[in-house]
């Protein structure tokens, strides 16, 4: 007698449980698919969690300038036309002695670049400077404060001829692990010289219509805990005093969704950087790509969710690529999309 034929199931898989009624049931709904009306979107399948986000985060996709190969090979327009391409939102620029945005511009010069970023259709989510390292407002030598402060109050000002507000500020240093020439200051001494410091930024910022946003940087042995942090900024009582909080400065041995209900709405705006807590190599290498790291993004997100942060999440990378450059500002469009819930297949 011959045997019983097997019924045979999706993908060509035997499956005595897929029987004539499963397989009639099937296509009765394969036909009342096709049967909807124009214009009504079938169901929308389940967000899968291990592709992006379940859920659409309300924040804005920026990028640093440091992540281009400015100015070497490529100029400003064509960093802010890039950046565009790949889907952000903004894009933070950086202020130095020599390039586009330093003291050698001025009022003119910084309308243009604002034209040129409108036109493009990107917006500028902030003004960054690696000029607080070798001119701390916390330094023992009297000039280096001075000089400090000078540019503290240009990179302000150039943020108001922009048309920006959000301006990052690193009130000082104990210590500056990557500069031989930084002589370590005593932390009640470093205190007491960025509350000064901070205190006269702050009446130009007041007039110019700026924030000064106060970086968490933890290399810097100061303003270590996020108690310590809130504290400094509220002692000014003044709104143009905020949080500029880098997610990756202190993931050495803390972790960034601990910080953020703490600061709470104090924060302004928020560098992303990733970080591996499998190296040992403390230095700026051991910041990687985003999501090539440690960083707990879920519960990151759902931290800036709860507190009601609705501003730019800005990559900050000091190794653009020195081949393909583009790579890692499309990777980088493409991690953050998952990371906010934007793409998630």
């Amino acid at each position: 007698m011959p045997s019983a034929p097997v019924a045979v199931g999706p993908f060509g898989i035997e499956s005595p449980a897929f029987s004539r009624r499963a397989a009639l049931k099937a296509a009765l709904a394969g036909t009342a698919a096709l049967a909807l009306p124009a214009g009504v979107p079938a169901a929308k399948a389940a967000a899968d969690a291990r592709r992006a986000a379940p859920r659409r985060y309300a924040m804005k996709k920026s990028i640093n300038l440091w992540a281009f190969p400015y100015p070497e090979r490529m100029n400003l327009e064509e960093c802010l036309r890039l950046a565009k391409a790949a889907g952000f939102d903004g894009i933070e620029l950086n202020y130095d002695l020599d390039n586009d945005l330093s003291p050698k511009a001025g009022t003119a010069e910084y309308q243009a670049i604002r034209r040129l970023a409108d036109k493009i259709g990107i917006e500028i989510s902030g003004l960054c400077s690696f000029l607080f390292w070798p001119y701390p407002l916390t330094s023992n030598d009297p000039a280096k404060r001075a000089r400090g402060l000078e540019l503290a109050g240009l990179i302000a000002q150039a943020a108001h001829d922009l048309g920006v507000q959000n301006v990052l500020v690193v009130p000082g240093a104990v210590h500056i692990p990557w500069r031989t020439d930084h002589e370590p200051v005593p932390n009640d001494v470093c205190d007491q010289r960025a509350r000064e410091a901070v205190g006269v930024l702050v009446r130009q910022a007041e007039k110019v219509n700026v924030f000064l946003n106060i970086e968490n940087i933890f290399f810097n042995g100061y303003l270590m805990t996020p108690m310590e942090m809130n504290a400094f900024v509220d002692s000014f009582q003044s709104p143009y005093v905020r949080v500029h909080f880098d997610t990756g400065n202190i993931a050495m041995f803390q972790h960034a969704e601990h910080w953020v209900p703490i600061l709470g709405t104090r924060i302004q705006n928020v560098h992303l950087k990733e970080f591996t807590k499998k190296g040992t190599d403390f230095s700026l290498e051991a910041f990687r790509p985003l999501l090539d790291g440690t960083t707990n993004w879920p519960a990151l997100l759902e931290a800036f969710e709860a507190i009601g942060y609705r501003g730019f999440l800005t990559f900050e990378y000091f190794h653009p690529y020195a081949h393909y450059p583009e790579a890692l500002i499309y990777q980088t469009a493409d991690s953050l999309d998952r990371i906010l819930g934007i793409k998630t297949g």
